[in-house]
């Protein structure tokens, strides 16, 4: 028989998937391949750069341009032709996935290295690039005597200019992301108890997310109690609630294809100390006073400084000390970056979180984290959960 609280999980999601059901959207309809339309915009880029073509290796960037969510492939992107290098486990995968898309594969017999080989062999001489963030010495030195005729040219974030402004599509499975991450929230909150630990959060956290339709977790969940949330990037341990007034969480959802969310918030379970109501309302006011300054334009720089200024003119900005946020899409971090050294300004369909913290050594810490959507008359913030200090408060 279910146990009181099981009933009580199934209750909450029961609840939240049939008011997901009536308010959801049908799914985007478009005739075009958007794929293909990255891939085109690419090869400008790749033209731009001197190169004959590029050799994408990072599975994120091999994702973003085919739609193909298997992993050991690479993608050869010239201006002649796109194949797609994969493993023969995949070859259904891929043309489920990338109808149309050429590719070839490998066996057990020949490794990565050795099919990249064969297919330029016959290619002459020309520049390829290659993302060197993703390589290893190791792979760029076997590459180099296999490939005799090929000049090989590092290049960096060719791929990553064009996924740091997100299209409808990419905008709509954010929107996805952060629902599932913020109804997963709700029902974890609503079974607090004192004796739960940070790891019990943890996993029910992400069996709550699952539930509403993630793929998985965008991130190990940071889950601190009192004066464990002092470390901004606290692992899950055995510490329970009822070790003192307040929580940290700091978690996201995966959609199936891969989009993320990533939010924090601080959740009373008892007496909050003096101090750190107090910084929490200085993190909010902060956080606040820079996406009020998010639009088009705006450099990343002023809107970091925004908020570390409230922060530094109430006496506390030697507790913060990271930057205020990131780009977020199918990685937790992407460009653009808010930092006092960022030279990045916004652009329309960038999707950035805004986190300002103030940390105190045994004591405890507090981050409030949004994610934010730049559009072309300011800016949306996507994620809707309170973060009040006087309503965000756990059911006790």
């Amino acid at each position: 028989m279910a146990t009181e609280r099981q009933k009580q999980e199934r209750s909450v999601i029961n609840q939240a998937a049939s008011e997901k059901a009536m308010t959801a959207k049908p799914p985007e309809k478009s005739a075009t391949d958007r794929p293909a339309q990255r891939r085109s915009k690419l090869l400008s880029l790749i033209k731009k750069a001197g190169l004959r073509g590029l050799l994408v290796t990072n599975p994120k960037n091999v994702t973003y341009l085919t739609g193909f969510s298997g992993d050991d492939s690479y993608l050869v992107v010239t201006p002649e032709k796109t194949v797609l290098l994969t493993d023969s486990r995949f070859t259904t995968q891929v043309e489920q996935e990338c109808p149309g898309l050429p590719y070839e594969t490998r066996t057990a017999r020949k490794p990565m290295a050795e099919l990249v080989g064969a297919f330029f062999k016959s290619s002459g001489n020309f520049s390829l690039g290659f993302e060197s963030q993703h390589v290893s010495f190791a792979l760029h030195h076997d590459w180099a005597n296999r490939l005799k005729s090929i000049t090989l040219v590092p290049t960096t974030d060719l791929v990553e200019q064009l996924r740091c402004i997100k299209d409808a599509s990419e905008i709509a499975e954010t929107r996805e992301a952060v629902q599932m991450a913020q109804r997963g929230f709700e029902v974890v909150k609503s079974l607090f108890v004192p004796e739960m630990t940070e790891a019990a959060i943890a996993a029910d956290l992400e069996h709550a997310m699952r539930r509403f339709g993630a793929a998985k977790v965008a991130f190990d969940p940071i889950i601190a109690v009192g004066p464990r949330a002092a470390l901004p990037h606290a692992r899950a341990g055995n510490s329970q609630l009822s070790e003192a007034g307040f929580v940290l969480l700091d978690w996201g959802a995966s959609t199936p294809k891969g989009y993320k969310s990533d939010i924090t918030r601080v959740v009373a379970t008892g007496k909050v100390p003096a101090q750190i109501e107090k910084a929490y309302r200085v993190v909010l006011a902060a956080q606040l006073a820079a996406i009020a300054l998010i639009r088009p334009g705006a450099s990343c720089q002023e809107i970091d400084t925004a908020a570390r200024k409230v922060i530094e003119d109430a006496g506390y900005g030697k507790y913060f000390g990271h930057g205020l946020g990131h780009g977020i899409g199918l990685d937790v971090h992407e460009n653009p970056r808010f930092s006092p050294i960022s030279t990045d300004e916004l652009k329309v369909g960038q999707i950035v979180t805004v986190e300002p913290g103030i940390y105190f050594p045994e004591l405890g810490g507090i981050r409030i984290e949004d994610d934010v959507l730049v559009t072309k008359d300011g800016h949306e913030v996507l994620t809707s959960l309170p973060k009040s200090f006087e309503e965000f408060q756990a059911r006790r």
